[in-house]
């Protein structure tokens, strides 16, 4: 091991000179609140990947996780040059490694795609030792789920980790009174309207600062770095056509006209933030119906504090002109983080008649669908909402928006009327039921 190497890492975990470091070393990299999430670490021989964007608390859930453990660890960030290098090959690494420390302690690799051939380095590292502790962080799952996906193949177990839901915000305000806890979480999904669910944003007194350096992050390290985007104030405007279209059709040719380059270049720059964890690019559901209109997708942004900093400001939602689009972005966002992302899809109907369903989740073959009513839906259920459950007979349909009504049947599909603040629960509890 080189000795260049050998301070880098030493500087990064000082516990290897002071072993009587690790516990304040730890909580340095703790927030003073910590939140809990829904995700659950359960390690085993497997490697423990957790991907998502950038500072949505991938690495802050493995040190919350490693450090009730009460186990010394050896952290590597390989976004420093010195540790690729250390990484070049798994069997030297390994080497290196039970010379530098006991080979039981577990290791934890930050933003793991910066390593070329990340995928083929981690499978190294399995099938040499197994058994072993082992945890990656990643934020972009176009570099990081291209190289590991083959090579990863039943060594890995992956979670993905998007912004706060409100389920998880909602947690804060449990020792509440059950009418104080109410009036909490109603307030804390109008700010996330807002502001969004990203940790730093959430627990800042100046979200809107916290949400810019975000953004500026983003495009300037990302998009200009990462991705080298050969046009990047086309790249803006792709970004910006996106935020001002949520809930509608993706136009390619409409936006590459505006943003003046071709069809090809709009697609990669979507895929990039797809890839990115920016937007969400959502299909049709086709279930075999000739009636069926199967056409452009549909983008929604996963954090409505990014989209709103880019397009439409911080106006309170009553005031907002684009109220009912980011109701329904707020209730996209929560579906999906309260869904299995590698196992359940969650998609659009609209047929060629013109009836329209906002959103379709298909979980293990099983349906459930949603539509979305910013103002009040007075317990009517829309031709279109008929028309699909004739034609799929969802297990359940939910129509969210501010009230309650009572639950109404069509043949075997249960219809229930809920507010925003209850669909992430519910949604959940079908999920695993």
């Amino acid at each position: 091991m080189q000795d260049h190497i050998l301070r880098v890492v030493q500087a990064d975990n000082p516990w290897l000179l002071k072993p009587d470091l690790l516990k304040e070393w730890v909580s340095r990299h703790l927030p003073a609140e910590f939140i809990p999430r829904g995700t659950v670490l359960q390690p085993d021989e497997r490697v423990c990947l957790v991907i998502g964007p950038r500072q949505a608390g991938k690495s802050t859930l493995i040190w919350k996780f490693l450090s009730a453990t009460q186990r010394p660890f050896l952290f590597l960030n390989c976004e420093e040059t010195a540790v690729r290098e250390w990484l070049a090959s798994p069997a030297v690494f390994l080497q290196d490694f039970h010379n530098l420390v006991d080979p039981a302690v577990p290791l934890f690799f930050e933003e793991i795609q910066r390593i070329p051939e990340a995928g083929l380095f981690l499978k190294g590292l399995v099938d040499r030792k197994p058994g072993m502790w082992l945890f990656a962080t990643g934020s972009s799952s176009f570099d990081l789920e291209a190289e590991t996906r083959e090579s990863l193949a039943g060594r890995a177990s992956r979670h993905l980790l998007l912004p706060f839901s409100l389920s998880e915000i909602s947690k804060r305000g449990s020792e509440k009174s059950p009418i104080l806890q109410e009036q909490y979480i109603g307030n804390e999904m109008e700010r996330m309207l807002c502001y969004g669910g990203y940790p730093t944003v959430l627990l800042s007194k100046q979200p809107e600062k916290e949400l810019s350096d975000l953004v500026e992050a983003f495009i300037i390290r990302d998009a200009s770095d990462r991705f080298q985007i050969r046009l990047p104030a086309a790249f803006r405007k792709i970004l910006e056509f996106a935020a001002s279209q949520i809930g509608n059709l993706c136009n390619y040719s409409e936006w590459a006209s505006l943003a003046g380059i071709s069809n090809d270049t709009v697609s990669e720059y979507v895929q990039i933030l797809q890839d990115s964890h920016i937007i969400r690019l959502i299909r049709p559901f086709v279930g075999g119906k000739r009636a069926e209109l199967t056409s452009m997708p549909k983008v929604y942004f996963i954090d409505t504090g990014i989209r709103n900093l880019i397009f439409g400001g911080f106006q309170p939602v009553i005031k907002r002109p684009d109220q009912g689009a980011l109701w329904e972005n707020f209730v996209f966002e929560e579906i999906i983080k309260n869904i299995h992302p590698m196992l359940d899809s969650v998609r659009f109907w609209r047929s060629k008649a013109g009836a329209e369903v906002d959103f379709v989740v298909e979980h293990q073959g099983r349906l459930a669908a949603c539509e979305v009513k910013a103002g009040d839906a007075r317990g009517k259920i829309s031709r279109s909402v008929r028309n699909f459950i004739e034609a799929y007979t969802p297990e359940l349909f939910f129509m969210v928006g501010n009230k309650n009504y009572s639950n109404q049947q069509i043949e075997n599909t249960e219809i229930r009327f809920i507010r925003f603040i209850e669909l992430g629960g519910l949604l959940r509890d079908w999920v695993r039921k």
